[in-house]
């Protein structure tokens, strides 16, 4: 007597699969299809990651540097608003009367430029170097007058008529200076005020 016994939906089913060579050689190869199309997605996906990954590292760089580039310039702006301040300490201190010159308020303010020279030292501020008998250079000193007849060699600096500076390795202001030139220089800028 045939098995007469109820089959499950399991087994219908299994019996339904085609388990024939060709049938699994053709479901081997499209799912091999559909799992190459996966990881070649995957790929560009993972690679649209990394491209996007650090393009945004470079844009967090790029932002940093423009920040403190920004911050630099503003401080450079401020330092050059006390320098004009640090002027005005070096005429009153060099125009002194000889009599007051011991003065307790005289120390006061000789005291009170020192503390900002400090200060502008702690900020990375230094003189530049415009003293007689240096050669002129463009870069660091401008010529405002010709002094013919010097002791000095043509091209070097006669005198330092305003400081230059320097914010670490930037100059940002040039020193104003007097430059010895030939006794019969024809083209002249106006002589030095005594």
């Amino acid at each position: 007597m045939p098995d007469q016994r109820q089959r499950t939906r399991a087994e219908e089913r299994a019996d339904e699969i085609d388990i024939s060579p060709t049938a699994l050689l053709t479901q081997i190869e499209a799912l091999t299809t559909e799992r190459d199309d996966a990881t070649r997605t995957a790929d560009e996906y993972l690679s649209a990651l990394q491209r996007e990954r650090a393009e945004f590292q470079n844009f967090k760089r790029r932002t940093s540097e423009e920040r403190m580039r920004d911050l630099g310039l503003a401080g450079e702006d401020l330092i050059r608003k006390v320098l004009a301040v640090a002027d005005d300490f070096d005429r009153a201190i060099e125009a002194r009367p000889e009599s007051i010159a011991d003065d307790p308020w005289f120390q006061g303010i000789a005291a009170i430029d020192r503390k900002l020279r400090l200060l502008l030292d702690s900020e990375g501020v230094t003189t530049i170097d415009a003293s007689p008998g240096r050669d002129f250079d463009p870069r660091e000193h401008e010529a405002i007058a010709n002094v013919p007849g010097s002791d000095q060699p043509e091209g070097s600096i006669v005198e330092e008529i305003r400081r230059g500076y320097r914010l670490r390795d930037r100059v940002i202001r040039p020193a104003l200076v007097a430059v010895a030139t030939h006794a019969d220089e024809t083209t002249k800028t106006p002589d030095l005020p005594n």
